[in-house]
Protein backbone atom coordinates (compact mmCIF):
# COMPACT_ATOMS: atom_id res chain seq x y z
CA UNK A 1 0.00 0.00 0.00
CA UNK A 2 2.86 2.62 1.00
CA UNK A 3 4.45 1.65 -2.42
CA UNK A 4 1.25 2.01 -4.28
CA UNK A 5 0.94 5.64 -2.86
CA UNK A 6 4.74 6.56 -3.08
CA UNK A 7 4.42 5.31 -6.47
CA UNK A 8 1.13 7.41 -7.34
CA UNK A 9 2.60 10.61 -5.49
CA UNK A 10 5.64 10.46 -8.05
CA UNK A 11 2.62 10.22 -10.94
CA UNK A 12 0.87 12.80 -10.21
CA UNK A 13 4.32 14.83 -9.81
CA UNK A 14 5.21 14.02 -13.47
CA UNK A 15 2.14 14.60 -14.81
CA UNK A 16 1.64 17.89 -12.95
CA UNK A 17 4.94 19.30 -14.11
CA UNK A 18 4.62 17.97 -17.83
CA UNK A 19 1.40 20.81 -17.56
CA UNK A 20 3.84 22.90 -15.74
CA UNK A 21 6.55 23.27 -18.21
CA UNK A 22 4.06 23.38 -21.57
CA UNK A 23 2.62 26.32 -20.18
CA UNK A 24 5.71 28.18 -19.40
CA UNK A 25 6.78 28.30 -22.73
CA UNK A 26 3.62 29.83 -24.48
CA UNK A 27 1.57 31.99 -21.62
CA UNK A 28 2.98 35.55 -21.99
CA UNK A 29 3.60 34.96 -25.74
CA UNK A 30 -0.46 33.71 -25.53
CA UNK A 31 -1.10 36.64 -23.62
CA UNK A 32 0.51 38.96 -25.90
CA UNK A 33 -1.52 37.23 -28.92
CA UNK A 34 -4.75 37.80 -27.35
CA UNK A 35 -3.57 41.98 -27.38
CA UNK A 36 -2.06 42.63 -24.21
CA UNK A 37 1.16 44.80 -23.57
CA UNK A 38 4.16 43.43 -21.70
CA UNK A 39 3.19 45.08 -18.80
CA UNK A 40 -0.45 44.11 -18.63
CA UNK A 41 0.81 40.53 -18.80
CA UNK A 42 3.19 41.14 -15.95
CA UNK A 43 0.31 42.53 -13.79
CA UNK A 44 -1.74 39.21 -14.89
CA UNK A 45 0.83 37.28 -13.81
CA UNK A 46 1.39 38.90 -10.72
CA UNK A 47 -2.37 38.47 -10.20
CA UNK A 48 -2.29 34.66 -11.17
CA UNK A 49 0.22 34.45 -8.22
CA UNK A 50 -1.55 36.08 -5.54
CA UNK A 51 -4.55 34.42 -6.11
CA UNK A 52 -2.61 30.94 -6.19
CA UNK A 53 -1.20 32.14 -2.81
CA UNK A 54 -4.47 32.66 -1.45
CA UNK A 55 -5.75 29.41 -2.28
CA UNK A 56 -2.82 27.34 -1.84
CA UNK A 57 -2.76 28.62 1.68
CA UNK A 58 -6.69 27.81 2.03
CA UNK A 59 -6.05 24.61 0.84
CA UNK A 60 -2.85 23.32 2.44
CA UNK A 61 -3.95 24.71 5.85
CA UNK A 62 -6.95 22.81 6.12
CA UNK A 63 -5.71 19.72 4.16
CA UNK A 64 -5.04 17.20 7.29
CA UNK A 65 -8.80 17.88 8.84
CA UNK A 66 -10.59 17.93 5.46
CA UNK A 67 -8.78 15.31 3.85
CA UNK A 68 -5.24 15.46 1.82
CA UNK A 69 -6.85 13.18 -1.42
CA UNK A 70 -10.21 15.62 -1.08
CA UNK A 71 -7.72 18.86 -1.50
CA UNK A 72 -5.95 17.60 -4.35
CA UNK A 73 -8.82 16.40 -6.24
CA UNK A 74 -9.90 20.16 -5.94
CA UNK A 75 -6.41 21.56 -7.22
CA UNK A 76 -6.95 18.91 -9.83
CA UNK A 77 -10.27 20.81 -10.93
CA UNK A 78 -8.59 24.22 -11.02
CA UNK A 79 -6.31 23.22 -13.65
CA UNK A 80 -9.03 21.83 -15.83
CA UNK A 81 -11.33 24.92 -15.22
CA UNK A 82 -8.03 27.11 -16.36
CA UNK A 83 -6.92 24.82 -18.97
CA UNK A 84 -10.39 24.96 -20.40
CA UNK A 85 -10.82 28.87 -20.19
CA UNK A 86 -7.86 29.28 -22.19
CA UNK A 87 -8.30 26.24 -24.55
CA UNK A 88 -11.65 27.06 -25.34
CA UNK A 89 -10.86 30.93 -26.38
CA UNK A 90 -13.48 32.41 -23.62
CA UNK A 91 -13.41 36.16 -23.62
CA UNK A 92 -10.72 37.38 -22.57
CA UNK A 93 -12.56 38.38 -18.97
CA UNK A 94 -13.04 35.35 -18.21
CA UNK A 95 -9.42 33.64 -19.15
CA UNK A 96 -7.91 36.27 -16.37
CA UNK A 97 -10.51 35.33 -14.14
CA UNK A 98 -9.56 31.80 -14.46
CA UNK A 99 -6.00 32.45 -14.44
CA UNK A 100 -6.25 34.23 -11.13
CA UNK A 101 -8.34 31.61 -9.70
CA UNK A 102 -6.97 28.45 -10.69
CA UNK A 103 -4.15 26.92 -11.03
CA UNK A 104 -1.21 27.77 -13.20
CA UNK A 105 2.31 27.76 -13.55
CA UNK A 106 4.28 30.84 -15.38
CA UNK A 107 7.43 29.30 -13.93
CA UNK A 108 7.27 25.84 -15.22
CA UNK A 109 7.75 25.47 -11.61
CA UNK A 110 5.10 23.90 -9.17
CA UNK A 111 2.32 26.15 -7.67
CA UNK A 112 -0.81 25.66 -6.12
CA UNK A 113 -1.19 23.28 -3.02
CA UNK A 114 -0.16 20.31 -4.53
CA UNK A 115 3.38 19.95 -2.77
CA UNK A 116 2.87 20.98 0.63
CA UNK A 117 0.72 18.19 0.81
CA UNK A 118 2.36 15.48 -1.18
CA UNK A 119 5.44 16.44 0.85
CA UNK A 120 3.52 15.89 4.21
CA UNK A 121 2.33 12.67 2.91
CA UNK A 122 6.06 11.37 1.55
CA UNK A 123 7.34 12.33 4.43
CA UNK A 124 4.62 10.66 6.35
CA UNK A 125 5.76 7.58 4.54
CA UNK A 126 9.50 7.37 4.38
CA UNK A 127 11.80 7.15 7.46
CA UNK A 128 13.95 10.82 8.60
CA UNK A 129 16.92 9.15 7.00
CA UNK A 130 15.54 8.51 3.61
CA UNK A 131 13.57 11.68 3.44
CA UNK A 132 15.85 14.13 1.48
CA UNK A 133 16.98 11.57 -0.95
CA UNK A 134 13.41 10.71 -1.69
CA UNK A 135 12.68 14.31 -2.06
CA UNK A 136 15.39 13.91 -4.20
CA UNK A 137 14.03 12.34 -6.66
CA UNK A 138 10.58 13.56 -6.02
CA UNK A 139 12.32 16.56 -7.26
CA UNK A 140 14.09 14.76 -10.42
CA UNK A 141 10.82 13.75 -11.46
CA UNK A 142 9.47 16.90 -11.99
CA UNK A 143 12.13 18.57 -13.97
CA UNK A 144 12.68 16.04 -16.50
CA UNK A 145 8.67 16.00 -16.77
CA UNK A 146 8.77 20.31 -16.66
CA UNK A 147 11.78 19.89 -19.04
CA UNK A 148 9.71 17.33 -21.58
CA UNK A 149 6.43 19.41 -21.66
CA UNK A 150 8.85 22.47 -22.26
CA UNK A 151 10.00 21.03 -25.36
CA UNK A 152 6.86 19.57 -26.44
CA UNK A 153 5.47 22.75 -26.02
CA UNK A 154 8.06 24.62 -28.17
CA UNK A 155 8.06 21.95 -30.61
CA UNK A 156 4.64 21.46 -31.14
CA UNK A 157 3.84 25.65 -31.60
CA UNK A 158 6.37 26.01 -34.32
CA UNK A 159 5.06 22.63 -35.98
CA UNK A 160 1.35 24.40 -35.63
CA UNK A 161 2.51 28.35 -37.05
CA UNK A 162 4.53 26.88 -39.53
CA UNK A 163 1.43 25.32 -41.06
CA UNK A 164 -0.34 28.70 -40.93
CA UNK A 165 -2.20 28.47 -37.78
CA UNK A 166 -2.63 31.82 -36.12
CA UNK A 167 -0.57 32.07 -32.39
CA UNK A 168 -3.70 32.85 -30.45
CA UNK A 169 -5.27 29.31 -32.13
CA UNK A 170 -2.01 27.39 -31.48
CA UNK A 171 -1.43 28.47 -28.04
CA UNK A 172 -5.27 27.44 -27.48
CA UNK A 173 -4.38 23.72 -28.52
CA UNK A 174 -1.33 23.42 -26.37
CA UNK A 175 -3.79 24.96 -22.95
CA UNK A 176 -6.07 21.85 -24.00
CA UNK A 177 -3.37 19.46 -23.46
CA UNK A 178 -3.14 21.49 -19.65
CA UNK A 179 -6.92 20.98 -19.18
CA UNK A 180 -6.65 16.92 -20.21
CA UNK A 181 -3.81 16.42 -17.62
CA UNK A 182 -5.86 18.07 -14.89
CA UNK A 183 -8.69 15.45 -15.57
CA UNK A 184 -5.82 12.73 -15.18
CA UNK A 185 -4.54 14.08 -11.79
CA UNK A 186 -8.15 14.07 -10.94
CA UNK A 187 -8.31 10.52 -11.39
CA UNK A 188 -5.02 9.50 -10.50
CA UNK A 189 -6.15 11.58 -7.07
CA UNK A 190 -9.04 9.37 -6.42
CA UNK A 191 -7.35 6.43 -6.28
CA UNK A 192 -4.61 7.63 -3.32
CA UNK A 193 -5.23 5.54 -0.12
CA UNK A 194 -5.87 6.58 3.34
CA UNK A 195 -2.62 5.98 4.21
CA UNK A 196 -1.46 9.34 2.95
CA UNK A 197 -3.91 11.02 5.52
CA UNK A 198 -3.30 11.71 9.22
CA UNK A 199 -5.18 11.56 12.36
CA UNK A 200 -3.08 14.48 14.42
CA UNK A 201 -5.87 17.11 15.42
CA UNK A 202 -4.69 20.38 14.67
CA UNK A 203 -4.99 23.09 17.49
CA UNK A 204 -5.33 26.33 15.77
CA UNK A 205 -6.80 27.39 12.08
CA UNK A 206 -2.88 27.48 10.68
CA UNK A 207 -2.15 24.15 12.27
CA UNK A 208 0.96 25.27 13.59
CA UNK A 209 1.95 25.39 17.63
CA UNK A 210 5.83 25.04 18.27
CA UNK A 211 7.30 25.79 15.67
CA UNK A 212 5.73 29.00 14.87
CA UNK A 213 8.18 30.82 15.30
CA UNK A 214 10.95 28.85 12.87
CA UNK A 215 7.67 28.50 9.99
CA UNK A 216 7.61 32.31 10.12
CA UNK A 217 11.01 33.28 9.95
CA UNK A 218 11.62 30.70 7.42
CA UNK A 219 8.63 32.04 5.56
CA UNK A 220 9.89 35.66 5.61
CA UNK A 221 13.42 34.15 3.86
CA UNK A 222 11.84 31.82 1.40
CA UNK A 223 9.07 35.17 -0.07
CA UNK A 224 12.71 37.20 -0.64
CA UNK A 225 14.40 34.42 -2.29
CA UNK A 226 10.48 33.70 -4.21
CA UNK A 227 10.72 37.52 -4.65
CA UNK A 228 14.47 37.65 -6.55
CA UNK A 229 13.51 34.00 -8.66
CA UNK A 230 9.64 36.09 -9.91
CA UNK A 231 11.36 38.33 -11.54
CA UNK A 232 12.90 36.23 -14.02
CA UNK A 233 10.06 33.47 -14.26
CA UNK A 234 10.66 30.71 -17.29
CA UNK A 235 7.82 32.57 -18.94
CA UNK A 236 9.74 35.81 -18.96
CA UNK A 237 12.92 34.42 -19.91
CA UNK A 238 11.01 33.29 -22.93
CA UNK A 239 9.72 36.43 -24.01
CA UNK A 240 12.93 37.94 -23.07
CA UNK A 241 15.35 35.05 -25.56
CA UNK A 242 12.64 36.29 -28.38
CA UNK A 243 12.80 40.19 -27.61
CA UNK A 244 16.99 39.93 -27.69
CA UNK A 245 17.50 37.14 -30.12
CA UNK A 246 14.43 36.85 -31.87
CA UNK A 247 14.50 33.05 -31.03
CA UNK A 248 12.22 30.83 -32.00
CA UNK A 249 9.89 28.84 -29.88
CA UNK A 250 11.23 25.84 -30.71
CA UNK A 251 14.71 26.62 -29.62
CA UNK A 252 13.27 27.99 -26.38
CA UNK A 253 11.72 25.07 -25.43
CA UNK A 254 14.87 23.44 -25.83
CA UNK A 255 16.60 25.84 -23.85
CA UNK A 256 14.27 24.97 -20.81
CA UNK A 257 14.92 21.09 -21.93
CA UNK A 258 18.30 21.30 -20.89
CA UNK A 259 18.09 23.72 -18.01
CA UNK A 260 14.92 21.18 -16.50
CA UNK A 261 17.22 18.01 -16.70
CA UNK A 262 20.39 19.53 -15.48
CA UNK A 263 18.74 21.08 -12.51
CA UNK A 264 16.73 17.78 -11.95
CA UNK A 265 20.22 15.87 -12.65
CA UNK A 266 21.91 18.29 -9.45
CA UNK A 267 19.14 17.36 -7.08
CA UNK A 268 20.33 14.12 -6.81
CA UNK A 269 23.65 15.41 -5.58
CA UNK A 270 22.14 17.94 -3.61
CA UNK A 271 21.44 14.95 -1.47
CA UNK A 272 24.88 13.56 -0.73
CA UNK A 273 26.52 16.46 -0.43
CA UNK A 274 23.50 17.39 2.71
CA UNK A 275 24.62 13.80 3.77
CA UNK A 276 28.04 15.34 4.34
CA UNK A 277 27.87 19.00 4.90
CA UNK A 278 24.36 19.73 6.01
CA UNK A 279 21.07 20.50 4.21
CA UNK A 280 21.52 24.36 5.39
CA UNK A 281 25.07 24.65 3.93
CA UNK A 282 23.87 23.09 0.84
CA UNK A 283 20.86 25.09 0.12
CA UNK A 284 23.41 28.13 0.73
CA UNK A 285 27.08 27.06 -0.72
CA UNK A 286 25.24 25.66 -4.39
CA UNK A 287 23.01 28.78 -4.64
CA UNK A 288 25.31 31.80 -4.18
CA UNK A 289 27.38 31.09 -6.93
CA UNK A 290 24.22 30.08 -9.19
CA UNK A 291 22.75 33.91 -8.88
CA UNK A 292 25.81 35.65 -10.17
CA UNK A 293 25.86 33.77 -13.04
CA UNK A 294 22.48 34.89 -13.51
CA UNK A 295 23.46 38.51 -13.07
CA UNK A 296 25.89 37.34 -16.52
CA UNK A 297 22.89 36.21 -18.31
CA UNK A 298 22.09 39.57 -20.21
CA UNK A 299 25.91 40.28 -20.54
CA UNK A 300 25.89 37.26 -23.28
CA UNK A 301 26.05 38.43 -26.80
CA UNK A 302 24.44 35.29 -28.35
CA UNK A 303 21.48 33.33 -27.87
CA UNK A 304 23.93 30.46 -27.70
CA UNK A 305 25.98 32.07 -24.83
CA UNK A 306 22.65 33.37 -23.17
CA UNK A 307 21.67 29.69 -23.30
CA UNK A 308 25.28 28.06 -22.01
CA UNK A 309 25.04 29.82 -19.42
CA UNK A 310 21.54 29.24 -18.47
CA UNK A 311 22.46 25.85 -18.50
CA UNK A 312 25.58 26.11 -16.06
CA UNK A 313 23.47 27.74 -13.49
CA UNK A 314 20.80 25.11 -13.77
CA UNK A 315 23.39 22.75 -12.77
CA UNK A 316 23.59 24.89 -9.20
CA UNK A 317 20.30 26.84 -8.60
CA UNK A 318 18.11 24.12 -7.82
CA UNK A 319 20.29 22.00 -5.63
CA UNK A 320 18.62 24.37 -2.64
CA UNK A 321 14.99 22.94 -2.94
CA UNK A 322 14.79 19.16 -2.41
CA UNK A 323 16.93 20.12 0.66
CA UNK A 324 14.71 23.22 1.79
CA UNK A 325 11.58 21.09 1.46
CA UNK A 326 13.48 18.30 3.26
CA UNK A 327 14.50 20.78 6.04
CA UNK A 328 11.74 22.18 6.76
CA UNK A 329 9.73 19.27 7.00
CA UNK A 330 12.33 18.00 9.86
CA UNK A 331 12.66 21.03 12.20
CA UNK A 332 8.73 20.86 12.38
CA UNK A 333 6.56 18.60 14.29
CA UNK A 334 4.96 15.78 12.56
CA UNK A 335 1.38 17.10 13.05
CA UNK A 336 2.70 20.56 11.59
CA UNK A 337 4.37 19.59 8.55
CA UNK A 338 1.19 19.89 5.84
CA UNK A 339 0.92 23.41 7.55
CA UNK A 340 3.99 24.70 7.30
CA UNK A 341 4.70 23.22 4.00
CA UNK A 342 1.77 24.94 2.94
CA UNK A 343 2.55 28.57 4.87
CA UNK A 344 6.37 28.46 3.58
CA UNK A 345 5.26 27.70 0.73
CA UNK A 346 2.60 30.32 0.10
CA UNK A 347 5.18 33.12 1.29
CA UNK A 348 7.39 31.85 -1.18
CA UNK A 349 3.84 32.53 -3.84
CA UNK A 350 3.12 35.61 -2.32
CA UNK A 351 6.99 36.59 -2.17
CA UNK A 352 7.10 35.56 -5.96
CA UNK A 353 3.71 37.56 -7.13
CA UNK A 354 4.81 41.11 -6.55
CA UNK A 355 7.54 40.22 -9.09
CA UNK A 356 6.02 40.19 -12.43
CA UNK A 357 4.73 43.08 -12.80
CA UNK A 358 7.71 44.73 -12.16
CA UNK A 359 9.42 42.72 -14.63
CA UNK A 360 7.40 44.08 -17.55
CA UNK A 361 7.58 47.48 -16.63
CA UNK A 362 10.96 47.12 -16.90
CA UNK A 363 10.71 45.26 -20.07
CA UNK A 364 8.97 47.75 -21.77
CA UNK A 365 11.37 50.78 -20.29
CA UNK A 366 13.96 48.67 -22.60
CA UNK A 367 15.91 47.70 -19.33
CA UNK A 368 15.65 44.07 -20.38
CA UNK A 369 18.85 43.29 -18.49
CA UNK A 370 17.95 45.23 -15.10
CA UNK A 371 15.16 41.80 -13.80
CA UNK A 372 18.34 39.19 -13.96
CA UNK A 373 20.70 41.96 -12.16
CA UNK A 374 17.85 42.41 -9.41
CA UNK A 375 16.87 38.69 -8.92
CA UNK A 376 20.55 37.57 -8.45
CA UNK A 377 21.26 40.05 -6.06
CA UNK A 378 18.22 39.61 -4.00
CA UNK A 379 18.71 35.71 -3.77
CA UNK A 380 22.38 36.49 -2.46
CA UNK A 381 20.91 38.65 0.07
CA UNK A 382 18.31 35.73 0.71
CA UNK A 383 21.86 33.40 1.09
CA UNK A 384 23.69 35.56 3.48
CA UNK A 385 20.43 35.72 5.69
CA UNK A 386 19.57 32.12 5.75
CA UNK A 387 23.29 30.81 6.86
CA UNK A 388 23.44 33.03 9.44
CA UNK A 389 20.18 32.87 10.96
CA UNK A 390 19.72 28.86 10.24
CA UNK A 391 23.01 27.06 10.16
CA UNK A 392 22.62 25.96 14.41
CA UNK A 393 19.08 24.26 13.57
CA UNK A 394 19.78 21.06 12.44
CA UNK A 395 17.51 18.46 11.20
CA UNK A 396 17.15 15.16 13.72
CA UNK A 397 19.80 13.10 11.22
CA UNK A 398 22.12 16.07 11.47
CA UNK A 399 21.68 15.55 15.32
CA UNK A 400 21.94 12.10 15.45
CA UNK A 401 25.17 12.35 13.24
CA UNK A 402 27.22 14.54 15.87
CA UNK A 403 26.28 13.28 18.45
Amino acid sequence: MIFSDHALLFTTRALRLFGFGLVSVILVLHLTALGLDDAQAGLLLTLTLIGDAVLSFWISTRADRLGRRRMLQLGALLMIGVGLAFGLNAPLWLIAVAAIVGTLSPSGNEVGAFLAIEQASLTQIVPDDRRTEVFARYILTGYIASALGALFAGTLSRLLLDSGVEPAAAYQMVMLIYAVIGLLLLLLFRRASPAIETTAQRVNSLGIHKSRRVVFRLSALFALDAFGGGLIVQSWIAYWLVQRFDARPDAIGAVFFGTNILAGLSVMAAARLARRFGLVRTMVFSHLPSNLLLMAVPLMPSFEAAALILWIRACLSQMDVPTRQSYVMAVVAPDERSAAAGITGTARTVGAAAAPVLSGILMQMGALAAPFVAAGALKIVYDLALYRGFQSLKPPEEQSSHA
